[in-house]
C-alpha cells in the first residue's frame, strides 16, 4: 500500500506514552534490543510517576503528548494508555508522521479501531498492535500444527481464562472498569485469548454471548462465548476475572478428527495434552518450549519488538499491524453487541 523507507544507520527512536502496569515490559523489550532501539523520551500525565521514570531512564519527560511530538524527533510511539486513548492517539502521532505501536486492546470502538487504520494509512505511517502470546513458543508450535492440518478437519475448540482481579485492581483508577476507557474482563484482560480464536482457528461466522458483572464497575468481570467458524468448527469461551485465590488457568483446547491438543498453565504457557495420528520431527520439542511463569503477560514483547525491528529495518512485515488487529476488535464488539441484545451476531460487522 505504501513504500515505507528503511530506517538504516542508526538507532530507531522510540517513546513510552504511559508508564503504567505494561510500560514495564516496553521498557525492558528496548533494553533487549538496545542494539537497534534507542529510548527517547518519556510521557505521562502523572508528574510523579513521569518524574520517576525520566530519572531512572535518564531520558526526557513529557506531561503533554502533542509536546513531545513536536520537540522529540521520534520514529516511534508505544502507546501504552487507557484503551480508549490509544485512537485520538494514534491519530494525533500520525499527523505528526510517527509510526505508532498501542497495546491491546487497540480501541474499544470498532469505529475508532477503523479510524486509526485509515488515519495512519493517509499519513504513511505503520501502526503495530502488540499480540505478543502469538510469539509464545507454545502456540507457535500450535499454529504450525494447524497450518500442516494435522488436526484434520477442526470440530471443536475452547478457550478458559480464569484469573482473579480484585476490587483494588480496578480502584487503582478511575479509568479501570469503564466502557469508555478500559472495557472489560474480555476486551482488557482475555483479550489476547479472543485473538487466538482467529489466528489459530481461522474467520469467524457467528458469535453468541452472555456476560455478568460482580465488582463495582460499569464493565463485565465474568462471560462466556460461543463462537461458529467459516470452517463449520463450534467453540466456546469462558472468562472470569473472579478466581479465588489468585490466577488459575489460561488455556486453549482443540479437538480434531486427526488430533488432540490442550495447551494450559496460568498463561498457556504449558502443552499438557499434544497427540496426533501421524507423529512429526518437531514433537520433541513440546517439553522444551513449556515454561513456568506467574506472569499472564508472558515473554512476548522482546520477540515483538524484534519484529518492529526488522520492520523498520526493511526485512520484514509487521507481524501484527492495524488490520490484523482490527480482526480480534471486531470479534470482541461483535461479543459485546450479542450479550446487549440477547441474538446471534454475524461477521463481518461491515460490508
Amino acid at each position: 500500500m505504501y513504500n515505507y523507507a528503511p530506517i538504516t544507520g542508526r538507532k530507531i527512536r522510540v517513546a513510552i506514552i504511559g508508564c503504567g502496569r505494561i510500560a514495564v515490559n516496553h521498557f525492558d523489550s528496548i533494553e533487549k534490543n538496545s542494539d537497534h532501539l534507542e529510548l527517547a523520551a518519556v510521557c505521562d500525565v502523572d508528574a510523579v510517576t513521569l518524574s520517576k521514570h525520566a530519572e531512572k531512564y535518564k531520558v526526557p519527560g513529557y506531561l503533554s503528548f502533542e509536546e513531545i511530538l513536536k520537540k522529540e524527533k521520534l520514529d516511534l510511539v508505544a502507546l501504552c494508555t487507557p484503551s480508549g486513548i490509544h485512537p485520538d492517539q494514534t491519530v494525533i502521532a500520525a499527523k505528526h508522521k510517527v509510526h505508532v505501536m498501542t497495546e491491546k486492546p487497540m480501541a474499544t470502538r470498532w469505529c475508532d479501531g477503523v479510524q486509526m487504520v485509515k488515519a495512519c494509512d493517509e499519513s504513511g505511517v505503520r501502526l503495530f498492535v502488540v499480540k505478543q502470546n502469538r510469539l509464545n513458543m507454545t502456540l507457535q508450535l500450535l499454529k504450525r500444527a494447524i497450518e500442516e492440518k494435522r488436526f484434520g478437519k477442526i470440530h471443536m475448540v475452547h478457550l478458559s481464562v480464569f484469573w482473579t482481579r480484585p476490587q483494588e485492581y480496578y480502584d487503582q483508577a478511575k479509568w479501570r472498569g469503564t466502557w469508555e476507557f478500559d472495557g472489560g474482563a474480555f476486551m482488557n484482560q482475555a483479550s489476547h485469548y479472543v485473538d487466538l480464536l482467529e489466528w489459530l482457528i481461522g474467520p469467524v461466522d457467528k458469535v453468541q454471548s452472555m456476560m455478568s458483572t460482580h465488582r463495582d464497575i460499569e464493565v463485565e468481570d465474568t462471560g462466556v462465548i460461543n463462537v461458529r467458524w467459516r470452517n463449520g468448527a463450534l467453540g466456546s469461551m469462558s472468562v472470569t476475572m473472579l478466581t479465588y485465590p489468585e490466577n488459575l488457568e489460561g488455556s486453549i483446547t482443540i479437538l480434531g478428527e486427526k488430533g488432540t491438543v490442550r495447551v494450559g498453565g496460568v498463561a498457556v504457557n504449558d502443552i499438557q495434552v499434544w497427540k496426533f495420528d501421524e507423529a512429526a520431527d518437531y514433537d520433541r520439542e513440546i517439553q522444551a518450549v513449556n515454561y513456568k511463569t506467574n506472569s499472564v503477560y508472558g515473554f512476548g514483547h522482546p520477540l515483538y519488538y524484534k519484529n518492529v525491528v526488522d520492520v523498520f529495518r526493511g526485512h520484514a512485515e509487521p507481524e501484527t499491524d492495524g488490520r490484523e488487529g482490527l480482526k480480534s476488535l471486531e470479534l470482541l464488539i461483535a461479543a459485546y453487541l450479542s450479550a446487549r441484545d440477547g441474538k446471534t451476531v454475524s461477521l463481518p460487522l461491515e460490508y
